[in-house]
């Protein structure tokens, strides 16, 4: 059986590689192999599929002996704080992150909040083998109840990050994507006394991430234009990773939050050896600016959970990519777009400065390209031999290096993408590079598949 789990957790579209069998399966795996028997928590974002997947994982955990329970659209990080909160023995989100409307997934989070190890993913993965013959998969409808009192719990636990201070005097206009965000961000910075405004705030499982939201700023930028706020914060679809904008339009991103907010944590002198943890996504203007302060960036592969171990093993406090997934010790080290831009508007309020006089003081980062080549492979799903030769063909351009450029090439955890990162410290440089180097991949994929 080929891995069903990628970089985070189980990934694909709705019906072709996410299927009610599959999501069925999974739940049924989940609840039979875990020792403890208090309910299992679940939570989805707003995707039309999510109510579909959630009847089957849901069928699947009863034909297991288990409980569970269910608290409907949610951020994702409310799933890992509630369950340590009400010692739940896993949780479950329904969400495909910042992927378009045809794609879900299946996020797995152990008794600890902490998304699943790779031995646990194994044994799911093992057993759905070993007992796929002997699965007979329910279809009945089950009727259930979302227990709106759990949300309730994480949105006052959000609101005491903020230690008693508020956010009064700052207007913030907030893009919630269609998704999980639209089920208490206004809610939380208006209770904090921020003067608040809404864009693509309807819960629309056929808009979530579709020109709108982190992975698309220009509704947030209009809206900037129109409106003169002090600042914005653009959402993705489960609201895990949020992308910032000053009052000019200026791009905030998760190099950047680490930067400023490592910086303050360094001064606070709470800052573990002035350690980052970030990917190789991180810009090089980033890391040549927070060594030149005195800071150490350790970079890791790219996806949330190679940040999150080396954060534990290192003893960090603060990481992060440059996507705008943020984990801080303040929750455990759960990414949360809610409790950064909090975060953010709350040390902005501190120190008497807008956002883009505090912005102006980070780094200049070098240009950086970042392009696709579309495979029409899973490359999880070819032989061996072909794999090493496709490995061997991205090392061999990404050993072009000097001090003032990088090459990062990786296939996505999450689409039948080859994604080229190439940075320099001028744009001319980028440009060329990037388009040699995709070109050339491009053919030497083909003639290897070919």
């Amino acid at each position: 059986m080929q891995s069903i789990f990628g970089t985070d957790g189980i990934r694909g579209r709705f019906n072709k590689e996410i299927t009610y069998s599959l999501a069925y399966k999974v739940g049924y795996a989940l609840g039979s192999n875990l020792e403890n028997n208090n309910p299992i928590l679940i939570g989805r974002d707003t995707r039309v599929s999510g109510s579909i997947l959630l009847q089957a994982i849901t069928n699947g955990i009863n034909a297991s002996g288990k409980k569970f329970v269910d608290i409907g659209i949610c951020p994702t990080p409310a799933i890992p704080f509630l369950i340590k909160q009400e010692k739940l023995s896993s949780g479950i989100m329904i969400s495909a992150s910042h992927n378009p409307p045809e794609y879900n997934g299946i996020k797995i989070f152990d008794h600890n909040g902490q998304k699943i190890s790779k031995i646990f993913e194994h044994k799911i993965e093992k057993f759905i083998e070993e007992s796929s013959q002997n699965i007979s998969v329910a279809t009945k409808e089950i009727s259930f109840q979302t227990n709106t009192e759990l949300m309730k719990l994480y949105i006052k636990s959000l609101i005491e990050t903020m230690g008693g201070d508020n956010l009064s005097g700052i207007k913030i206009i907030l893009d919630n994507c269609h998704g999980s965000a639209t089920t208490c961000a206004k809610t939380i910075f208006q209770s904090l006394g921020a003067d608040v405004r809404v864009i693509n705030n309807s819960q629309n499982g056929l808009k979530i991430n579709i020109d709108c939201g982190s992975t698309n700023l220009d509704p947030l930028k209009e809206a900037l234009r129109e409106c003169s706020a002090d600042m914005g914060f653009s959402f993705d679809g489960d609201a895990d990773r949020v992308i910032g904008l000053d009052s000019k339009g200026n791009v905030l991103d998760g190099d950047h939050i680490l930067f400023l907010w490592g910086r303050e944590l360094m001064e606070e002198k709470s800052l573990t050896n002035n350690l980052l943890i970030s990917t190789q996504m991180a810009n090089l203007g980033f890391e040549k600016a927070w060594n030149k302060i005195g800071g150490i960036l350790y970079r890791t592969d790219v996806g949330d959970k190679y940040v999150h171990d080396a954060i534990k093993e290192k003893r960090a406090v603060l990481g992060g990519e440059q996507s705008g997934h943020i984990l801080s010790k303040i929750n455990n080290f759960s990414g949360d777009g809610i409790l950064t831009a909090l975060q953010i508007s709350k040390y902005c309020k501190k120190k008497n400065i807008t956002l883009n006089e505090w912005l102006k003081t980070s780094f200049d980062p070098f240009p950086q390209k970042l392009t696709n080549i579309n495979l029409n492979f899973n490359i999880n799903k070819i032989n061996s031999k072909t794999k090493i030769l496709i490995d061997q063909a991205m090392e061999k351009f990404q050993k072009i290096y000097s001090e003032n450029c990088r090459i990062y090439i990786r296939p996505s955890g999450t689409e039948p993408l080859m994604r080229i990162l190439v940075e320099a410290k001028n744009q001319e440089k980028v440009d060329s590079l990037s388009s040699e180097i995709t070109n050339k991949l491009s053919l030497e994929i083909n003639k290897i598949m070919n």
